[in-house]
């Protein structure tokens, strides 16, 4: 079986069972927790059944972002103990469609989106060693996985305290930018982008990374929470003075 259909396969079982789940919960937001351990299984599957000379370290760093982001998504939706504004908003709105809607617009989207991101996992090496571009993006990776793992510390954090509940985090990597996690997650992205350029087909690889980016700046991540907080005023000082997603360079050197 083409290995991208069968990888297709993979995303479909694992997204149905991720929708049964939230099914049951009556909490569409779990899909935000599944999200991260969707890549884990694909690439540990890639391992076992298509392994390669660097299957194990690519499913080990897939891993390493996935499980994190998955361990932290659920902690803080269990700290709300209530499902995410966005999915709730859309539960009330879709009325009687609501389990359609949630099957196409959420699981079967997401999916859809998940099983594009890993195209490049999905590649398969035509050669040995590594060129010196490849440990360039082992070392962004590293960086991206670094920086989003810490905003997401510090967001962390400063929500856990009740005298912050309507405020703005501005300090730490929130000072350089309004979404520092969506920007390394994408830097980490571009990181596996450069690992597995020379193997296979580069353009899908380059199409992965560019979607997860496209993503993150403009759907589901830097808009949703822009409009969230659109007629907050605090938040509107911090948007005329703090970059949305690359972070500010002169404030970053002048600290």
């Amino acid at each position: 079986m083409d290995i991208y259909l069968e990888s297709a396969l993979v995303v479909l079982v694992y997204m149905h069972i991720a929708m049964l789940v939230a099914f049951a919960k009556k909490d569409n937001g779990l899909v935000d927790v599944f999200w991260g351990g969707g890549f884990t299984v694909l690439a540990w599957y890639l391992h076992v059944y298509h392994p390669h000379e660097y299957s194990l370290l690519v499913a080990v760093l897939i891993s390493l972002w996935g499980l994190r982001l998955s361990i932290y998504i659920g902690l803080r939706n269990n700290r709300k103990k209530q499902e995410d504004w966005r999915y709730a908003k859309w539960r009330k709105d879709w009325g009687r469609w609501f389990y359609l809607r949630s099957w196409l617009q959420v699981f079967l989207l997401q999916g859809f989106f998940m099983w594009t991101v890993a195209l490049g996992i999905q590649q398969r090496p035509a050669g040995t060693g590594l060129f010196w571009y490849q440990y360039l993006g082992i070392g962004l990776w590293l960086f991206g996985l670094l920086w989003e793992s810490i905003a997401d510390a510090q967001l962390y954090r400063f929500k856990a305290k009740a005298e912050n509940k309507d405020n703005i985090l501005m300090q730490g990597l929130w000072k350089y930018s309004r979404h520092p996690n969506y920007f390394g997650e994408a830097i980490l992205w571009w990181g596996i982008f450069l690992l597995v350029l020379p193997w296979g087909q580069w353009y899908w690889s380059f199409l992965a990374a560019a979607t997860m980016t496209w993503l993150l700046t403009r759907v589901s991540g830097v808009p949703f929470l822009e409009w969230k907080y659109r007629d907050h005023p605090e938040y509107q000082a911090y948007i005329r003075n703090t970059p949305a997603f690359i972070p500010d360079l002169r404030k970053l050197l002048s600290d």
